[in-house]
């Protein structure tokens, strides 16, 4: 009854509401209840047309796929000592203790690890220190560490580094052969098929890459042109902590759990009304044209989602049996839809980038 009640109440109005209603018990009746909610603004005329729009464009190539399958080999590596000096590539096993303003850290004994050299992974100044270090060599090296730089006691601070070289030992790639093919899935063990199945899974990346650029791109025009706009409140601040969420379960995956403090959110707060005024820029553009759901393009998509996985039926049938997972991903494609819509009608250009170009973290 409340249901029903409520929606009617909507209808008779023509209201448009934004975000879930807060419904509270009224006064007298029973049956009587107060729904406090709030409203989609008014965007006035929608003048898609008038947007300048970037739109990427990118191929996968052979090149492309040739560094795919040379990656894998790299993951696949295994590692042979060598006596020779350390050259980029080679692993490095390393003992090392610092000097800060006559502070030894650590206060006593030395810390141990493994490094390929040019892969990032130490500071640059003694990556390159390890250049032409063979086993036992040993090398003091100064270093000025960033202020923010991820060990406390080193921020900020100039340092001595002391250098042991443990053991050198240099990547031996697998051959991109009949059984190598195979342990990644291709019963065949043929290239021809290796390779298909690579540029399949690169265009699938590809096209991801370029629908996050494209709605990037049309998000920050229409964010630009409807600035003036007045948002609702509590909306922004649910996307806010939305948005907190999603950084605090990204830690945990990543194995630094945390607790954000209340306010969190306060940090939040520009990006989520961004994200809060894109959206509802999106569902009044597909309202007022009356855009559907192309359930063609939601297969697509579906099954797109599927084939990353070992049983794709499985995966379809768990969307397709999930209310919740479906709604998410018609959201998603609906979304697409109206992005595409409107990159079509506005001022746009194309802009070449190639496949590396293209699927770059975006700043």
């Amino acid at each position: 009854m409340l249901r029903e009640g409520f929606d009617s109440a909507v209808r008779e109005n023509a209201l448009r509401i934004a975000g879930q209603p807060r419904i509270e018990r009224g006064e007298g009746d029973e049956l009587c209840y107060v729904a406090t909610f709030e409203i989609v603004p008014d965007f006035g005329d929608v003048d898609v047309a008038g947007l300048e729009v970037e739109r990427p464009v990118a191929e996968v190539t052979e090149e492309d796929i040739d560094r795919m399958i040379e990656n894998l080999r790299q993951q696949r590596r295994s590692w042979s000592e060598v006596t020779r000096g350390a050259k980029e590539g080679d692993a490095v096993d390393i003992e090392t203790w610092s000097e800060v303003d006559g502070e030894r850290l650590p206060a006593e004994g030395v810390e141990r690890g493994v490094t390929v050299v040019g892969s990032g992974a130490m500071h640059a100044d003694l990556e390159a220190a390890l250049v032409g270090m063979a086993k036992g060599g040993e090398k003091d090296v100064e270093v000025s560490f960033p202020a923010d730089w991820r060990v406390p006691q080193l921020a900020g601070r100039t340092a001595k580094v002391h250098l042991k070289a443990e053991q050198v030992s240099e990547a031996v790639l697998p051959e991109a052969d009949a059984a190598f093919i195979r342990s990644f899935g291709v019963k065949s063990g043929e290239m021809e098929q290796f390779r298909a199945d690579i540029r399949t899974n690169l265009e699938r990346e590809l096209k991801h890459a370029l629908m996050n650029r494209l709605r990037r791109a049309v998000g920050e025009q229409l964010v630009a042109a409807y600035a003036h706009v007045e948002l609702p409140p509590n909306l922004v601040e649910q996307e806010a902590r939305a948005l907190v969420a999603q950084v605090a379960e990204q830690a945990r995956r990543q194995g630094r759990p945390s607790e954000p403090p209340a306010n969190a959110h306060e940090n939040f707060m520009e990006p989520a009304r961004k994200r809060v005024l894109v959206g509802l820029l999106v569902g009044e553009v597909a309202r007022r044209h009356q855009l559907m759901l192309d359930r063609k393009r939601l297969d697509e998509s579906l099954r797109l989602i599927a084939s990353t996985y070992e049983e794709p039926q499985q995966v379809i049938d768990l969307y397709r049996n999930d209310p919740q997972l479906m709604a998410g991903l018609q959201n998603r494609v609906m979304e697409e839809q109206v992005i595409d819509w409107i990159a079509q009608r506005a001022r746009h250009t194309d802009t070449q980038l190639t496949f590396q170009e293209a699927i770059a973290p975006q700043a």
